[in-house]
């Protein structure tokens, strides 16, 4: 997958995209099943924006409770998908031989909207972009969308703990 790009002097250029198949979202981030809500992430642009895809199934515990006999996936779990998106991309750009990333930690939630309810059988596309960045610190806006619809939206904040 790859982005055709017009540099200053009119030449194009194709600037490929990375991806993060469930591997590797495995090795980036400490989450695991039940609490890991994304299963790849795609267009993977180095630290500045990406694209996390969950399947939403109904074989999920969230839905034993969250409601019986109307599933509706919990909003605070997109938001949790977003951060997670965001996270694994941050701990992708920093990583080298010598750092990895201990932990990654909420530290603020802005801007959150819920638009549209989620059920099984949909799938979540979590679009990340880079706000700002200060030392450990990350801020990301992002959206939910499942097909072309936009289900929920925030700003988020992280800081990254590092070996």
């Amino acid at each position: 997958m790859g982005e055709i790009l017009r540099e200053a002097g009119g030449q194009d250029v194709r600037q490929e995209l990375a991806s993060a198949d469930i591997q590797k979202v495995l090795e980036l981030l400490p989450h695991r099943y039940p609490f890991l809500m994304i299963d790849r992430i795609v267009e993977i642009d180095g630290d500045k924006s990406c694209i996390g895809i969950k399947n939403v199934t109904i074989n999920e515990p969230q839905f034993t409770g969250h409601f019986p006999g109307l599933p509706v996936f919990p909003g605070v779990l997109l938001i949790e998908g977003m951060a997670q998106t965001a996270g694994a991309i941050c701990c992708r750009h920093i990583m080298t031989d010598e750092v990895r990333t201990k932990q990654v930690f909420f530290m603020t939630i802005d801007k959150c909207k819920f638009r549209r309810p989620v059920v099984p059988g949909d799938t979540v596309r979590y679009h990340m972009t880079k706000i700002s960045q200060r030392k450990t610190m990350w801020w990301f806006r992002g959206e939910a969308r499942v097909g072309d619809v936009l289900v929920a939206q925030a700003e988020i904040g992280a800081m990254l703990v590092t070996e």
